[in-house]
């Protein structure tokens, strides 16, 4: 187990005596679970031509517990890891990879986090999360034969509290960190700045790697980790309708997995107390996290600001040195429930804290970690609030509140505004005229003035409102390529210390170029950008270039080479290279993206996708669509698009027949527009599967899928008429004794 250590695992060999212990212990061992207090809850789901769920009650707290109902019906299968996820419990379910994740739930003590801070979030807050976790407990109580794991409901709205605390660090990069260090390996090069004084060597060398290995382990995990969370990316448009030449449009195009704890499920609120909405939540969160509303609308991409700093600690006998002193370690045992087979195995792991934060012990050394918004909260009441925002300064308020800690957003409303914010809560690192510091290095963890406290301002964060453009973007790069040439922030306004990235993804620059160059940006110029299949000739994929074109190789290999060699960087299904590229290019982009300092080896990245091309399909430049797929149940559709294109088709999973089965990519698409002429707004939406995504008896199951490969979308019903003239199905859920 990667990040367990100990010889705990040959306990498999145990007695059969132990076995009905070991099959049984972990229920009667969990932490008592009670639900909250009672209270009667009344919504009303009504479910589109696509089983997308509209959720009406007459107070926010009512729609959020027909939200947690209405979800559990598509899904209940994995806001049950979810759960298990934020009580700790997730090996009981999943094993080995279940175990990284509750280890990590107790070094963060997200737990403790969440008993502490919860009762500090605002006492309707509190009534939404209250309310989203009683309607779980009513789903699991009505459908027990669907329950996986004893004893895990009924839930609280502190165990929503604690996934958050859990699940929110992970999106800025912590599971590497934490993976790193409890291995041992060297910590991966920061995306920000050199500090002044401590410049870094980046080595770009060869690596060993296959270019066929599946990205997708034997279930989707309840968290961003390993290589999924090495992928996470997404593109966002908004467009003024100086620009349009029409309606304000704002286009949400997130990558995520398609399926597991972070893939998106789509739905609307609409409450007597003014709540409407529409967009996509993760499972675990009451409420759509973007999306739009009568007024306005935003959409994240993920970013990679500095958040996290690491100390090297000077330990001896339980306690660690802090400015010639010495103070005691924290430190807890705890015990991890690790599913193999039929029985659970008790793994007893150490945690260890000090004052800069958790800590590790590796070969290395003692290795402390300090992140942003650490022992935080107030997220959960930033994102409720975004969505009953009415105008831009409400909605900009929220987020000069500095309570959520990452995602570049890029926002646009009725009022014809656009805008785009780097947003990150940058620790509140002391100078270096005060302080000088390596901040993209390993600290000193004797020295207390290094231990920061508190988040930077939201004045000293980039961002760009209303730019002179007429639109912004991102596609996961640097904030300084946002609205083009003479709208766009320069790196030197803002501090190295803060950690803005300096990195640009092929997408990114593919779509700056096609933004930049179109004298109007109409929907059909917008789709086009969109689900543009072409790669720019830069970075990774110029030097994939070089060393193809230094390849020395005869036979079946030389003949790849030369293939590459004359591709036209366009992943459309319609060039005999595109197969060939597409299993090349992928690996490539994945070093650069995370800063691994190494690409794969040419030679044996090329030979290990011929061998993939000719063992499956005899030949080496077969049809791409015959080898990228989307798959579904019964349902196998060819897909276009590649790695770091526009139209994304980023990991994937190599079945038995060699097609590669998409896992991540182009995850859910919402396209928003605002007519200028006042009127109503009006959206449409897709996804790669349908509203129930582990529902196989369901038609929902898979009937987006052709829209999705076909390039089309499917409308949001989001005002009252609309929904109930196209509602498939309606019921009242209550949970009245």
């Amino acid at each position: 187990m990667k990040w367990i250590k100990g010889g705990a695992l040959g306990l498999v060999g145990l007695l059969l005596t132990a076995f009905v212990v070991l099959a049984s212990w972990e229920p009667f061992m969990a932490r008592e679970s009670v639900g909250p207090e009672y209270r009667e809850y009344s919504a009303e789901i009504v479910r589109s031509e696509y089983g997308v769920p509209m959720i009406y009650g007459e107070t926010d707290a009512d729609v959020a517990f027909g939200v947690a109902i209405a979800h559990a019906e598509d899904d209940f299968f994995t806001l049950q890891d979810v759960i298990a996820m934020s009580k700790g419990r997730y090996g009981a379910i999943a094993g080995e990879n279940g175990a990284q994740v509750d280890f990590l739930f107790h070094l963060l003590d997200a737990g403790g986090i969440a008993e502490r801070e919860y009762p500090t979030l605002p006492a309707e807050t509190r009534a939404l999360y209250d309310a989203y976790a009683a309607g779980l407990n009513q789903y699991a109580r009505d459908n027990p034969d669907e329950l996986k794991l004893a004893n895990l409901f009924p839930v609280r709205g502190n165990d929503v509290a604690a996934g958050f605390v859990l699940r929110q660090p992970l999106f800025f990069g912590l599971g590497n960190v934490v993976g790193q260090l409890v291995s041992g390996e060297p910590l991966r090069r920061e995306f920000g700045p050199d500090i002044p004084g401590f410049p870094r060597k980046l080595q770009i060398e060869p690596e060993s790697e296959s270019v066929v290995h599946n990205a997708d382990p034997s279930r989707p995990m309840v968290l961003p980790f390993a290589e999924e969370a090495d992928h996470l990316g997404s593109n966002a448009w908004a467009v003024a309708p100086a620009k349009t030449g029409g309606p304000t449009t704002l286009i949400s195009n997130s990558h995520q997995p398609l399926r597991g704890g972070v893939a998106w499920y789509e739905l609307g609120v609409q409450s007597g107390e003014g709540w409407h909405m529409t967009g996509p939540n993760f499972p675990g969160v009451p409420f759509p996290v973007m999306g739009h509303n009568e007024s306005l609308g935003w959409t994240y991409t993920v970013n990679r600001p500095d958040l996290i700093d690491v100390y090297e600690l000077e330990v001896k006998d339980g306690r660690y040195r802090v400015d010639g002193e010495w103070r005691d370690l924290e430190i807890e045992t705890v015990t991890l429930p690790v599913k193999l087979g039929p029985i659970t195995l008790p793994i007893r792991q150490t945690i260890y804290r000090s004052e800069h934060g958790p800590v590790i012990q590796n070969d290395n050394g003692w290795f402390a970690i300090r992140f942003s918004l650490m022992e935080s909260v107030a997220q959960m009441d930033a994102f409720y609030r975004l969505g009953k925002a009415e105008t831009m300064e409400q909605w900009l308020d929220i987020y000069r509140r500095m309570d959520i800690s990452n995602f570049n957003v890029i926002y646009a409303d009725r009022e014809g505004n656009v805008g785009y914010i780097y947003n990150a809560a940058f620790p509140n690192r002391p100078s270096l005229e005060e302080t000088p510091a390596n901040w993209r290095g390993i600290l000193d963890g004797t020295r207390s003035d290094l231990i920061w406290e508190g988040t930077v301002g939201f004045d000293d964060i980039p961002k760009v409102i209303n730019p002179q453009s007429g639109w912004v973007y991102n596609s996961n790069n640097e904030p300084f390529t946002a609205a083009g040439e003479g709208s766009d922030l320069s790196p030197e306004d803002f501090s190295p210390i803060l950690g803005v990235e300096r990195k640009q993804t092929n997408r990114s620059w593919r779509a700056y170029k096609l933004l930049s160059a179109a004298e109007i940006l109409d929907r059909e110029t917008l789709e086009a950008i969109k689900y543009d299949t072409a790669y720019e000739r830069r970075g990774y994929l110029a030097y994939m270039y070089e060393q193809l074109e230094a390849l020395e190789a005869e036979g079946a290999l030389g003949e790849a080479r030369d293939l590459l060699l004359s591709w036209d960087f366009t992943a459309d299904n319609e060039g005999a290279a595109d197969a060939l590229a597409l299993l090349m290019i992928r690996d490539f982009m994945s070093a650069e993206y995370q800063n691994r300092g190494s690409y794969p080896d040419i030679e044996e990245h090329l030979q290990s996708a011929v061998d993939h091309l000719m063992e499956h399909f005899g030949r080496i430049d077969p049809p791409m669509s015959e080898l990228l797929r989307l798959r579904q149940g019964k349902i196998d559709l060819p897909l276009d698009g590649g790695s770091d294109t526009l139209r994304a088709s980023t990991t994937w999973r190599v079945e038995d027949d060699g097609r590669l089965s998409l896992v991540h990519g182009d995850s859910f698409i919402q396209w928003v527009e605002w007519p200028a002429d006042g009127g109503r707004v009006t959206s449409r939406s897709i996804q790669p599967f349908g509203a129930a995504t582990t529902r196989p008896n369901s038609k929902h199951f898979t009937d987006q899928m052709q829209l999705y490969v076909d390039h089309k979308l499917k409308p949001v019903h989001f005002f009252e008429e609309a929904v109930r003239a196209n509602a498939e199905s309606s019921k009242v859920v209550t949970n009245a004794k």
